[in-house]
């Protein structure tokens, strides 16, 4: 069967998975340097993708990374909606699980971690549970 032959990447322009690899990579230094320690990255579970999870002292924080190159259409934290919110709520319930633990056993935060430009702006319990 012959080989189907790929487009090269234009010259000088990132895919759109690898500046999503690389500001996800930023953003656990980020988080790092502030404090966070690091416990896995990229997760997908029933019902979505978290991007990072991390600690906070005894704090399980579940990181959503967001990017837009311009604040033109609302900077990058504006663009986590209520659907995704709720999309990272189920996949971080079925993570816990995986873990033998629960919403009810596990203090945790949902944080926001949004590159607008070059501007970095961290939403701290950007939303919860009863939301």
């Amino acid at each position: 069967m012959a080989q189907i032959p790929t487009r090269p990447d234009r010259c000088g322009k990132l895919t759109r998975q690898r500046r999503g690899a690389l500001v996800e990579a930023q953003a656990r230094r980020w988080l790092e340097h502030k404090g966070l320690r690091f416990i896995a990255a990229n997760v997908r579970e029933r019902g979505g993708e978290i991007d990072l999870i991390m600690t906070h002292g005894v704090t399980t924080v579940f990181v959503e990374v967001r990017y837009r190159a311009s604040d033109r259409f609302g900077g990058a934290a504006a663009s986590v909606t209520p659907g995704k919110q709720q999309k990272l709520l189920r996949a971080a319930a079925v993570w816990l699980a995986r873990h033998n633990e629960c919403f009810d056993t596990v203090d945790c935060r949902f944080d926001v971690l949004a590159f607008t430009g070059n501007e970095v702006e961290w939403v701290v319990n950007a939303f919860s549970l009863s939301q």
